[in-house]
C-alpha cells in the first residue's frame, strides 16, 4: 500500500508542476534567473553573465532523477556505496556527453543534447554495473542486482528527462513545428493545446523566427509521455516486475523520441532521419539484447519506505545538493546570450 501511495502522490505533485510549467514557461520572463556582472565597460556599465532557468530546471531534473534512483535501489536493499558509486560514474560520463554528442552531430559548440547523453548512458550502464560489482566483490561488499538496477536507471531517466523538458520550454529549444505550416491534422489536433513563445532571446526566435506563433507543444507532450511512463514503470518496479519496468521505460521513451522528432522544427541534421532517431532505435534493440542476455533476477520485494529513509541521510542530502549546484553551474551559465548592467544610487533613499 505504501508503494502505491507513493506513486500516486508523486504523480499528483508532478501533474501540478507540469500544469504550471505549460502555462508560464513559454513567456519571456521565465528565461533568466539572474545576471552577474563580470567585466566593467565604462562608468556605471558592466557586462553580465546570464544565469538561466534552463540551468535551474535541468539541475532539478537531474537531482530528482538521481533521488528517485537512489530511493528505488534502497527499496530493494542495495547498499548506498553501490548505488551512489554507479550513479557518480554514469553522471560523470553522461553530463559531459550531452555537449560532446551535440558537437559531433549538430556541429555546435554551445549546446546540449539530452538524447545523446541518454544514449551514451544506456550503452554504458550494464557494463558500469558489472564492473562496479567486480570492484565491490574485491572488498567483500554486496553487489547491485543488474536487472533491477537497470530498471531503476531507466525509470530515473524517464522522470529526469520528463522534468528536464521544462528547461527546453523555458529556453525555447527543441520546439515543434508552426501550426500554420504543419500538416492540417496536427493543426486541428493542437488548435487548443499549443505553445506560444515570447522573447527575442529564446532559441525559437533567433533560430527560426517562430516567437509569437502557435507551435506544436512537443516539449509538453514529451514531458507528459515520459512522466507517465516513469510512473507506470515505477509501479511495476515496486511490484517486483523489474524486466517489465526496464523494457517499458526504455521502449516507450525511445520510441517517442524517434517519432516526436518528425514534429519538431529545430535543426536536427540535414537528413530525413536524424542521428538522434537512429540512436533511439538502437537503444531499444540494445536494451532487448541486454535483457535477454541477463540471467533471471532474484525476487526482491521492494519497500519504498526504506528508500525514502535512505534519502533522509546527511551524506545523501549533501550529494544531491552538490549534484544540483554542479549541474546548474555547468548548464545554467548562458554562452549564447549576454547582458548589460547598470547601477545607480536611489537618491531619495539616502
Amino acid at each position: 500500500m505504501n508503494n502505491l501511495l507513493f506513486v500516486a502522490a508523486l504523480g499528483a505533485a508532478l501533474w501540478v508542476l507540469l500544469r504550471w510549467a505549460f502555462r508560464h514557461l513559454p513567456g519571456e520572463e521565465w528565461q533568466f534567473l539572474a545576471a552577474v556582472p563580470t567585466a566593467r565597460r565604462e562608468a556605471g556599465i558592466w557586462e553580465g553573465m546570464n544565469l538561466t532557468c534552463y540551468g535551474a530546471l535541468s539541475a532539478s531534473a537531474y537531482t530528482v532523477g538521481v533521488a528517485l534512483m537512489l530511493a528505488l535501489m534502497s527499496s530493494i536493499a542495495v547498499p548506498r556505496l553501490a548505488s551512489g558509486g554507479i550513479i557518480l560514474v554514469l553522471l560523470g560520463l553522461c553530463v559531459p556527453a550531452s555537449r560532446w554528442v551535440a558537437r559531433i552531430v549538430e556541429k555546435k559548440q554551445h549546446t546540449f543534447t539530452v538524447g545523446g547523453a541518454s544514449f551514451v548512458g544506456m550503452i554504458l550502464a550494464p557494463w558500469t554495473i558489472a564492473l562496479f560489482n567486480v570492484f565491490l566483490g574485491l572488498f567483500g561488499s554486496a553487489s547491485a542486482p543488474v536487472l533491477p538496477t537497470l530498471a531503476a536507471i531507466s525509470i530515473a531517466y524517464a522522470f529526469g528527462e520528463g522534468i528536464g523538458r521544462l528547461a527546453c520550454i523555458s529556453f525555447g529549444c527543441c520546439y515543434g513545428q508552426s501550426l500554420n505550416e504543419a500538416h492540417p491534422l496536427w493543426g486541428r489536433l493542437f488548435s487548443h493545446f499549443h505553445f506560444i513563445f515570447t522573447g527575442p532571446t529564446k532559441k525559437i526566435a533567433y533560430a527560426s523566427g517562430l516567437d509569437g506563433q502557435p507551435v506544436i507543444p512537443i516539449q509538453g507532450l514529451t514531458a507528459v509521455c515520459y512522466v507517465a511512463t516513469g510512473l507506470v514503470s515505477m509501479a511495476l518496479f515496486l511490484g517486483s516486475f523489474y524486466g517489465a519496468a526496464f523494457l517499458l521505460s526504455v521502449g516507450i521513451t525511445q520510441a517517442w523520441r524517434a517519432f516526436s522528432e518528425f514534429l519538431r522544427a529545430d535543426y536536427r541534421g540535414d537528413q530525413l532521419i536524424s542521428a538522434y532517431q537512429i540512436m533511439a532505435a538502437l537503444a531499444i534493440v540494445y536494451s532487448l539484447l541486454v535483457f535477454h542476455a541477463l540471467p533471471p533476477s532474484t525476487t526482491i520485494d521492494p519497500d519504498i519506505a526504506l528508500g525514502l529513509k535512505a534519502l533522509w541521510d546527511p551524506a545523501m542530502l549533501l550529494l544531491l545538493q552538490a549534484l544540483w549546484v554542479g549541474t546548474f553551474l555547468y548548464t545554467g551559465r548562458s554562452s549564447v546570450t549576454a547582458s548589460t548592467l547598470t547601477f545607480h544610487v536611489v537618491k531619495d533613499r539616502i
